[in-house]
């Protein structure tokens, strides 16, 4: 399946600031597809390494950082040449091997004319905890579930060129809304995880996609008692499974930690949280204190929502059944559901967590980002309805050049707010101008 960050790749590939590359994200996303499939499609020949499957490896990287040395050890080990340009080096699972990790940064001081891609399982965590990182001397890729259209692509090639000719409304069809709709809603139940979409394309058994995300939680759950020796894999674990109750509390202003059990205070869980999220497993968006330009001044830390890296495995863990999304039924948790959807999408737009904000009881704006020096305030709806106070409230006391609002309605803009289909989302960025 194409994915979206082969274009990434290849300006990489072509930018006179090139460096060894590490792809960023949590397992499972699609890493090492996507290396091979870069490799396949813009390379002559490429070489592979996964530190996991080949432990013996290591070896190659235990005596020497001599880029010159390392690359025949390399040619030796893998029985082929590595010419500069024209073959990818492709290292896997990289954490395996800190001193492959090492390596990079020689790479790019003496040998940068050898391309050189690598990724791994919780790289994120490593890169947060390890002092010995070559800071500076490599470039970085985050990598997240397929986004909409990517699983669109997949899905129904039509909608997909009537996806891609939509610049403003329009273009918009409005014959095509509730076939796009459709589609929105199964991108609900099966999410973006790659597995889980090759699965539907190739047998349509809606039974194989529940047992794909079960797996797929419970290799994530074992992974925070297999890879943490100071972080409790316990705490990563009571964060991880209480996501789902502190979107669906009533009025989610926050994340509570007393949610998790009476009296928890954020210095147990806050180290736990920050592995979730450079694990790439949770999104943490952080409120502000006023939606001024620059946005970043303003955030407050220690107050912030945190989603789920993809919606499908939300529906999974939420325990949804797939016959309340795909009728569209009235349910509690549609709400928090569509949210995170939509955070799902913005994010490799952006390449950055948007914010939220909520100052007073019963005012709360979903999502505000920044584009260029402008503030723009989102607010998601489920369904259909345009009511919402905080985001008139807003609107009226901020006067924002733009304001957003996701629904189940048409591509339409009135005045301040542009109205944008759910389905639209992962081109929001692209639509706002």
């Amino acid at each position: 399946m194409r994915r979206n960050a082969i274009s990434k790749l290849l300006e990489w590939k072509k930018s006179s600031r090139r460096k060894p590359l590490i792809i960023k994200g949590a397992r499972q996303v699609g890493k090492s597809y996507l290396m091979k499939e870069f490799a396949n499609k813009y390379y002559d020949d490429y070489l592979y390494i996964s530190f996991d499957k080949e432990p013996e490896a290591n070896k190659i990287f235990e005596q020497t950082k001599e880029p010159k040395t390392l690359l025949d050890r390399l040619c030796l080990y893998k029985n082929k040449p590595i010419f500069p340009e024209k073959t990818l080096i492709i290292f896997d699972e990289i954490q395996e091997c800190p001193k492959a990790i090492e390596s990079l940064k020689y790479f790019n001081e003496e040998a940068n004319e050898y391309h050189i891609i690598s990724a791994g399982s919780l790289i994120g965590t490593y890169i947060a905890k390890d002092t010995s990182f070559p800071v500076g001397k490599v470039n970085i890729l985050n990598l997240y579930p397929l986004t909409f259209d990517e699983f669109l692509e997949q899905e129904d090639e039509g909608m997909y060129k009537y996806y891609n000719s939509i610049n403003t409304p329009k273009d918009y069809i409005e014959a095509f809304h509730t076939r796009m709709l459709e589609q929105f809603r199964k991108y609900l139940i099966i999410g973006g995880m790659p597995e889980c979409v090759k699965s539907w394309n190739e047998n349509r058994n809606p039974e194989e996609i529940i047992q794909i995300q079960k797996e797929l939680v419970t290799i994530y759950e074992a992974d925070f008692l297999k890879h943490n020796k100071k972080i409790s894999g316990g705490k990563i674990l009571q964060v991880f499974r209480n996501i789902i109750p502190q979107l669906a509390k009533e009025n989610n202003e926050k994340f509570v930690y007393s949610v998790i059990k009476s009296g928890a205070r954020g210095k147990e869980y806050e180290d736990a949280i920050q592995w979730l999220i450079t694990s790439g497993l949770s999104f943490k968006v952080n409120n502000i204190v006023t939606p001024e330009y620059p946005l970043r001044t303003y955030e407050q830390h220690n107050i912030f929502k945190l989603f789920l890296l993809d919606v499908g495995l939300l529906k999974y863990m939420a325990g949804l059944d797939n016959e309340s999304i795909l009728l569209d039924k009235s349910f509690r948790f549609k709400g928090p559901l569509a949210e995170n959807y939509v955070l799902q999408q913005l994010v490799p737009q952006m390449d950055f967590i948007p914010n939220y904000y909520a100052m007073e009881k019963d005012f709360e704006i979903d999502f505000i980002i920044q584009k260029g020096s402008l503030i723009v305030p989102i607010e998601v709806k489920a369904g259909m309805n345009k009511r919402a106070n905080s985001f008139k409230r807003y609107i009226l006391k901020n006067n924002p050049q733009i304001a957003v609002r996701f629904n189940s309605n048409g591509f339409v803009k009135d005045g301040q707010i542009t109205n944008i289909p759910l389905y639209l989302a992962s081109k929001a960025m692209e639509l706002l101008k």
